[in-house]
């Protein structure tokens, strides 16, 4: 799968409190052992950790807030658009690791080339789709009004669908969703129950009657 959540600059470096210092003593205050609780070391062993998906919502959120302050001029959240999201997505396909080839290509719809060529990386569709996904939940999260979420715009829609039909003719591949087939193990033997012929109750009543009178005849 793609990584989509790529870091666009360098970590910031890591910054640390300042210690607390006694203006009296002018000695810096450390925290004694003693100062701990039971309690709070309980509660920071059974805190949850967030699952994957969290944090991959988590990180895709941060990737694309730090995307905004260094767009030129710098967005802000409630100035970003449809149009500022599909930027993004197209800033994206330099991090993409799916081959997706071009009409002039002669491995144009072949799932499996036989040879490299020299088509561009991109972001698989599935990959764009997740995302868009991510941060739509994410923008919610954040206080964003779900009338107004960017990432729920038609023009996103019409891209992704986009995206999806030329990968899926450039790639040979086929993203429609697979139909269960019938068991035809169960269908057979549905019919075959079906088809055989049911019991007649008169016969077996004048069957039953007979022989009962002939166990009476027999007695007497």
């Amino acid at each position: 799968m793609d990584i989509v959540s790529e870091p666009i600059t360098k970590n910031p470096p890591i910054t640390f409190e300042t210690p607390i210092i006694n203006s009296s003593t002018s000695s810096m205050i450390t925290p004694s052992s003693s100062a701990i609780s039971p309690a709070t070391t309980a509660d920071s062993v059974s805190t949850p950790t967030p699952s994957r998906y969290r944090n991959q919502k988590r990180r895709d959120w941060n990737t694309f807030c730090q995307y905004l302050r260094n767009h030129r001029p710098p967005l802000s959240l409630p100035m970003c658009s449809g149009a500022h999201v599909l930027e993004f997505l197209r800033y994206l396909d330099q991090f993409g690791k799916t081959k997706i080839h071009n009409q002039t290509c002669p491995f144009f719809g072949l799932p499996n080339p036989p040879a490299p060529c020299p088509c561009p990386l991109r972001q698989a569709w599935g990959s764009l789709d997740a995302l868009i996904g991510r941060l739509r939940a994410a923008y919610e999260e954040h206080g964003g009004r779900p009338e107004a979420n960017p990432f729920g715009a038609r023009a996103v829609r019409l891209y992704l669908r986009d995206v999806r039909d030329f990968q899926a003719k450039a790639r040979g591949v086929s993203y429609e969703k697979k139909r269960k087939r019938p068991n035809n193990n169960n269908n057979n033997n549905n019919n075959s129950n079906n088809n055989k012929p049911k019991p007649n109750m008169n016969a077996m009543l004048i069957a039953s009657s007979a022989a009962s009178s002939t166990t009476t005849t027999t007695t007497s």
